[in-house]
């Protein structure tokens, strides 16, 4: 396998040195394909393959990248690709001339060129361009992979997005469906009356979430930064500064593990709205995957990795206790801490002897249930040791009102009714702070500045945050985080 594979990349040396050297020759003649500047289309393809009958007949100018050639005396044909579709072009001495013609021989598959001509319907019924001149708008230097070599290779997929663009024409559909759906996403928060605001990627502290961050540098300053983990912090801030509905879509940054849910920069949406609660953002939470839903798929009974999900509202709602008692029998609401521990220990989860009853649930329902939760369903009531910036219940003071959103066994959103009472918010730093001296890197660290702010008063807050790459790789059925970022952080080879 090693020596067929030094022996395809030998070959596509020589490939590529026979491309240069006709670069060479065209430079030498006065005509080097990358002066030129401009090009001046008619048309895209799609314009003429969706209505052919208006075009049948008539002139026009394309361009686009030549991904198949067939040479055949003193006719050829050959399929030009631009970033819509695809045609025919028919080449032929006769109609270029044989100057023109000579010169279109000699392109190689890869090389962007234009034609113009008159547009017809081949007597196999495909629509082709009569091709009256062509040129040379940029050489390719470096042959396309072979159909069967190379394209299938996920690594070099990712590392050279461009070139997978390229081969695979496919790919293509998921970005333009990511973009539709980040488009919906913002007609409906829009439509709600949010205003999206922009907030610092670099941070002086890091917070919002528990995550180990990256840090970084500022020479003016002299200052270690921090790449934001959350903008959770700034928009609350803004919420107390006046605007009551708010929100951001962008990167966040974690410096964690990578598998094919999870990617160290990421994008998400976080929103805000004033005076209301976590069962609000429920129904927006809805509204947004049912709205991106309906644009990209056209209904909300769609599939996932061959496993039916219907989006259509409402969705099932839960507490964790419920969850935890439906899928493993264990009732965090009626037994004593101590019983928990030796049923879940029955049941495979190992706990610290000292463990407190939230993080009891939390660890029985990260291990045990979220794998079971398949189709839409919010889980909700959180324990307050894993909710550090949610408002605790006023009946169960263990827990906060806090949910994430899970489908396909995976979160796929979080939510609060916002903790708006700085007393406990800075008690609740204090913690994770101690959680951080024990060794737990991703715990909170004391924010000062926001304290201060809810001091001065933040109203009654419902918070929603979505991650997008979870949304696009479900509406796009895509079975890796990688599939549907076009530059996804990758090991250099040499590493």
């Amino acid at each position: 396998m090693d020596e067929q594979k030094e022996m395809t990349e030998a070959q596509e040396f020589e490939l590529a040195k026979v491309r240069r050297n006709k670069l060479n020759e065209l430079v030498a003649n006065g005509k080097d394909p990358f002066e030129i500047v401009r090009y001046d289309r008619t048309n895209v393809t799609t314009d003429i393959l969706n209505d052919v009958s208006a075009y049948e007949g008539k002139q026009v100018k394309l361009a686009g990248r030549l991904m198949a050639k067939r040479i055949m005396g003193k006719a050829s044909f050959g399929h030009v690709m631009d970033g819509f579709g695809k045609i025919q072009g028919y080449f032929s001495r006769d109609v270029q001339g044989e100057e023109n013609y000579a010169e279109f021989k000699k392109y190689d598959i890869g090389d962007i060129i234009g034609i113009e001509g008159e547009i017809f319907v081949t007597h196999t019924g495909e629509t082709s361009v009569k091709v009256s001149k062509s040129v040379l708008l940029s050489k390719s230097l470096l042959p396309l992979p072979e159909k069967y070599h190379g394209l299938k290779d996920n690594d070099l997929r990712y590392r050279k997005r461009y070139v997978d663009l390229i081969a695979n024409p496919e790919v293509k559909e998921t970005f333009i469906k990511r973009s539709k759906i980040v488009s919906a996403v913002r007609e409906v928060l829009d439509g709600e009356g949010y205003l999206e605001v922009e907030t610092p990627i670099l941070n002086t502290l890091p917070g919002g979430a528990n995550a180990r961050p990256f840090v970084t540098h500022h020479n003016t300053l002299d200052l270690d930064m921090y790449m934001r983990i959350a903008p959770e912090l700034y928009l609350k801030m803004l919420v107390v500064g006046g605007f009551e509905k708010v929100y951001e879509m962008g990167r966040l940054f974690r410096n964690e593990g990578m598998d094919t849910k999870h990617n160290p920069e990421f994008t998400t949406v976080e929103l805000y709205s004033a005076y209301q609660d976590y069962h609000d953002m429920m129904d927006i939470c809805e509204k947004i995957f049912i709205h991106c839903a309906m644009k990209v798929c056209g209904t909300t009974e769609i599939s996932y990795q061959g496993t039916p999900l219907s989006l259509k509202a409402p969705w099932k709602r839960m507490t964790m206790c419920e969850a935890v008692k439906e899928f493993t029998g264990l009732d965090f609401e009626k037994d004593e801490l101590s019983q928990l521990v030796e049923k879940a220990k029955a049941i495979g989860v190992e706990l610290e002897s000292d463990v407190s009853w939230g993080k009891a649930l939390a660890e029985v329902f990260d291990q045990k249930v979220e794998e079971k939760l398949i189709q839409p369903t919010f889980i909700y009531d959180y324990p307050v040791e894993i909710s550090p910036l949610a408002k605790k219940k006023p009946t169960d003071k263990r827990l906060t009102e806090r949910f994430e959103v899970f489908m396909t066994a995976r979160e796929m959103g979080n939510a609060f009714s916002e903790l708006n009472d700085p007393i406990d918010q800075k008690e609740r730093f204090e913690k994770q702070m101690a959680q951080r001296e024990k060794g737990d890197d991703e715990a909170q660290v004391m924010n000062d500045d926001f304290v201060n702010a809810l001091e001065y008063g933040l109203p009654p807050t419902g918070g929603l945050g979505i991650g997008i790459d979870r949304l696009v790789m479900l509406l796009t059925d895509s079975a890796s985080i990688r599939d549907v970022l076009l530059f996804p952080t990758m090991k250099p080879i040499d590493k």
